[in-house]
């Protein structure tokens, strides 16, 4: 009696798929990828008033004439320093946070080095650059043999902003009121500590901070030596590349 199994198309296609799966193949591969539950859906038509190549664009940054001007009114500005220190911790447009957050300039006019950093401290309150900053700075200035009375220390935003929008201020007109402060301080020097601040000045954003070497304002120039942050400054290797470049900028 033939005990052989009857062929057919299911059997053979049984067959080889449990062959297969002994091979350890139990997937079906191919070059091309296949839906296999649902059909294609089918693709929707664009709209008639709109060419279906438009593609939807985010809302622009406003531009510089629809910011708020930072510091108001120019003609009311301060026109002397200790008025300008004062001005500093009340005019509601120099930033957007609480006007009690705000730490005051530290420093006379006329003096023989301006220090110019970003914000102050997250600790800071009544003193700028009261914490690990400060401590780095006076002992820098010692190095350099620069008095502490003989410096103005002022940082470019009123309250401590590390996420702040520097284009966008920019563009507000805070370089402006960056260099009123300056106008009014009248240093010999100027040493910037953040790279956000040589655009503020007047340095080419597209440059290298270092390109930024003096500042120029109504026939005045003023040497500047522009710098990374206070805290890049702090590891040893940064130590040293300052400190060349501040003996080469004070022997011009």
């Amino acid at each position: 009696m033939d005990m052989a199994p009857h062929y057919s198309p299911k059997n053979a296609v049984a067959g080889a798929l449990s062959w297969w799966r002994q091979a350890g193949v139990d997937c079906a591969f191919g070059d091309k990828a296949t839906l296999w539950l649902e059909p294609l859906a089918e693709p929707k038509e664009a709209p008639q008033n709109e060419p279906s190549h438009v593609v939807q664009r985010s809302a622009a940054p406003p531009a510089a004439a629809d910011l708020p001007k930072i510091g108001g009114n120019r003609g009311e500005w301060p026109q002397d320093l200790a008025a300008f220190d004062a001005w500093w911790l009340n005019e509601p447009s120099l930033d957007l946070g609480s006007t009690a957050r705000r730490v005051p300039p530290r420093g006379l006019a006329d003096a023989e080095l301006m220090v110019l950093v970003e914000h102050p401290e997250a600790a800071d309150s009544s003193a700028l650059l009261s914490g690990e900053q400060g401590v780095f700075l006076a002992a820098m200035l010692r190095a350099m043999g620069t008095a502490p009375e003989n410096v103005r220390l002022a940082s470019v935003l009123p309250s401590h902003t590390p996420m702040a929008e520097w284009s966008r201020l920019q563009a507000a007109g805070l370089g402006e009121v960056l260099a009123h402060h300056v106008k009014l301080a009248a240093p010999r020097r100027i040493i910037s500590f953040g790279s956000n601040i040589p655009p503020l000045l007047g340095n080419d954003p597209t440059q290298s901070a270092q390109t930024l070497r003096t500042f120029n304002q109504d026939s005045v120039t003023i040497p500047v030596l522009a710098e990374r942050s206070l805290d890049a400054l702090m590891r040893p290797k940064a130590k040293a590349g300052f400190w060349q470049r501040w003996l080469d900028w004070t022997e011009v």
